[in-house]
């Protein structure tokens, strides 16, 4: 880790859950502003780790258009947009050896066997962001950037995100999945994010795929 000493790194959506929200990442023009502001104030961006994005319990045949849009602002438009301005400020200040780490999820390398159908749309999102980092990938590649890309896929963390697929009755809590196994913590992510970090160089981590011993799917 001695080489990111003094370096710079970028979380979106820290304020709760894994990360720390330093602005309302649906909004295009206050992603802008905090770049404007990484750029006067530190004069440079070594690490991007696109972590905000978030779930509506909103089935596709049921779900509201604001739900819809409100997942894929933040999941989809938003990484895109944080991507493209720290390879951008990274490539202006000659950081060579950037990393870009996109929190994902298991949910977009499979459809969830779970009987909730509200999880739906949101998986549509994570498949999106697994192809848009592969998109990357090749597209840096094509510059001869070392900048390199990756991604973390975890199952079920405990946050405040996964409260939304919780029965709220205590009745149904006691025979709800979710409830009844340990799922993973926010450290488990955090040690992955090092993992990714920790790698030599010449290494270059596409995706951690990790979820709880007792997840089934």
């Amino acid at each position: 880790m001695e080489r990111w000493s003094g370096r710079v790194a970028l979380v979106t959506g820290a304020s709760s859950g894994i990360g720390a929200e330093l602005c309302d990442v649906s909004q295009e023009s206050e992603i802008l502003s905090v770049f404007d502001e990484i750029r006067k104030t530190f004069g440079r961006l070594d690490v991007c780790i696109n972590n905000a994005g978030f779930s509506h319990n909103s089935p596709l045949l049921s779900g509201s258009t604001s739900e819809f849009k409100e997942m894929l602002d933040v999941n989809v438009l938003a990484l895109c947009i944080c991507t493209r301005e720290a390879v951008k400020l990274m490539r202006e200040k000659g950081v060579d050896d950037g990393q870009i780490i996109n929190i994902s999820s298991m949910s977009g390398h499979r459809l969830s066997s779970t009987a909730n159908f509200g999880i739906h749309f949101y998986t549509g999102t994570k498949f999106m962001v697994r192809a848009l980092t592969d998109g990357l990938r090749r597209e840096l590649k094509a510059l001869n950037s070392h900048i390199r890309i990756g991604s973390i896929s975890p199952g079920l963390v405990e946050t405040e995100g996964i409260d939304v697929f919780r029965s709220k009755d205590p009745a149904e809590k006691a025979r709800d999945a979710i409830s009844s196994m340990k799922i993973l913590q926010v450290q488990d992510i955090a040690e992955s994010v090092l993992h990714i970090l920790r790698a030599p160089p010449h290494v270059e981590v596409h995706d951690i795929l990790i979820r709880s011993y007792d997840q089934a799917t």
